[in-house]
């Protein structure tokens, strides 16, 4: 029985879901759509062994301590999370998948997923798989089609052609982005879909494909699996090798010019979550057509999607707008300009405003922190430390820091001394004291940090010692 090997493609940013998603922490690792975040519904849609082989995940490097994490906490153990150094686009990503999977198994075939998808019917997704597994099987470069209910102009459409077995049919031609009044006509024509960026490839003829058709990026994808290293549970790329790819998706590299593309018609409602509406077409509305989600108050509003992840939110005699409040920023639109805010963010982006790229809370492996409050030579922060986790042992050079544990069990060392702390105890780390800060205990620890100095970035850390491999 051919072996389907399930691989995520998380390396996006979602620049249109801003203010939420971000560079430092995209849409993916959101729970945007519920109460998993999107990387983990993607996940859990494989994660049935009589289906599918273990997972592979190709991820921006800076978010590989999320996705593990994320990962874990559904259950998922034991997944290959490959490092990408830097983005490529999806044709040298799904290279690299495809390489790892050839190497097990000659016959694989690889199932490739974005992240960042909604897919709301899940037997419908694995039935769609098994209609184009025999396909896959015979060689065939299988795409998932979604049959559309709108005249949607910001999807990539399939025509489908020939019909070759069962549902699966050949791919006549693609189609960009078209204009309302094409897409309208493809709506009213019939034989067009919209494509879903879901692939089912066979890993050996995918990689004799693309090698056909676009030699370098094969050349940089293989080199770079050849030449990738362990360290911990990551597969990291090396940047000398996989920087020599261009930047090229799928489509481009491979499905528009291959002669053995197939498409089989799905009906798994699905959604990009390309912007803050298709949140709203898919989301849980009220007798005015409103998604409300957080601390919203709504008087005279309609057909509108209002969300806070901080602030209350109150609307009154407003209609088609998207309302989107995060802890440090605010979005106001209008939904049929929701596509736009991608603008925003370049704009910001000109002005180097961090807000475009970070968030307010960090994540680090062995938990997160935020700021709370800064002024002249001292900041504020919020630290919580995930049970049995620790932070390096380092030292600073320009700040001192006091810690005020609020709940929780602390281990701190200060020059080699350690002590307990429990719940609104406190200590204070000198200028250049090397020191550490554990959770030995079975629940977050949670802290407050005052840092007061001259200098108080964050590359004002001396790493001396770390568990997780850093720098």
């Amino acid at each position: 029985m051919t072996k389907i090997y399930p691989v995520i493609l998380s390396g996006g940013s979602g620049s249109r879901l801003w203010p939420l998603s971000r560079e430092s922490f995209p849409k993916q690792l959101l729970p945007l759509a519920g109460e998993r975040t999107m990387l983990q519904d993607t996940a859990a849609r494989v994660a049935d062994a009589s289906r599918f082989q273990a997972l592979t995940v190709v991820a921006n490097a800076e978010h590989r301590f999320v996705i593990a994490e994320q990962l874990r906490e559904i259950g998922i153990e034991d997944p290959l999370i490959v490092l990408e150094p830097a983005a490529r686009n999806t044709a040298p990503a799904v290279a690299v998948a495809a390489a790892l999977a050839a190497e097990k198994d000659a016959e694989a075939l690889i199932l490739v997923m974005p992240a960042d998808h909604v897919i709301l019917d899940v037997a419908a997704f694995h039935r769609a798989v098994d209609a184009g597994t025999a396909a896959a099987e015979a060689g065939a470069m299988v795409l998932f089609g979604i049959e559309p209910d709108s005249p949607a102009t910001g999807y990539g459409y399939i025509q489908a052609g020939e019909t070759l077995a069962g549902s699966v049919r050949k791919v006549a031609r693609f189609v960009e982005k078209p204009p309302r009044e094409t897409a309208e006509a493809y709506l009213q024509a019939g034989g067009y879909l919209w494509n879903s960026g879901i692939f089912l490839l066979p890993a050996r003829a995918f990689l004799a494909e693309l090698q056909r058709h676009e030699s370098g990026v094969h050349a940089a994808a293989t080199a770079a699996v050849r030449e990738a290293t362990h360290d911990l549970i990551f597969l990291r790329l090396p940047a000398e090798r996989f920087t020599q790819a261009k930047s090229i998706s799928v489509d481009h590299a491979v499905m528009e010019r291959t002669e053995a593309a197939a498409v089989v018609p799905a009906d798994f409602a699905w959604s990009d979550v390309g912007a803050w509406s298709a949140l709203w077409e898919i989301g849980a509305r009220d007798a005015d057509d409103n998604v409300a989600i957080g601390e919203v108050v709504t008087q005279g509003v309609r057909r509108s999607y209002l969300r806070s992840e901080g602030p209350l939110v109150a609307a009154v005699g407003v209609e088609d707008l998207i309302v989107v409040a995060g802890p440090d920023a605010v979005l106001v639109a209008r939904k049929d300009a929701d596509q736009d805010v991608k603008l925003v963010v370049e704009a910001l982006k000109a002005r180097n405003h961090p807000v475009a790229t970070q968030n307010r809370r960090v994540y680090r492996p062995w938990g997160w922190y935020e700021g709370v409050h800064a002024g002249d030579r001292f900041q504020v922060k919020r630290i919580t430390v995930n049970p049995g986790e620790k932070l390096s042992l380092q030292k600073h050079f320009q700040r001192a820091e006091h810690w005020v544990v609020v709940n929780g069990t602390a281990l701190i060392s200060i020059d080699g001394e350690e002590r307990l702390l429990g719940e609104d105890q406190s200590v204070y780390i000198p200028l250049g004291a090397v020191h550490r800060l554990s959770n030995p205990g079975k629940t977050p620890l949670n802290l407050i940090e005052v840092q007061s100095g001259s200098y108080l970035g964050e590359d004002d850390i001396v790493r001396l010692e770390d568990a997780y491999a850093r720098t």
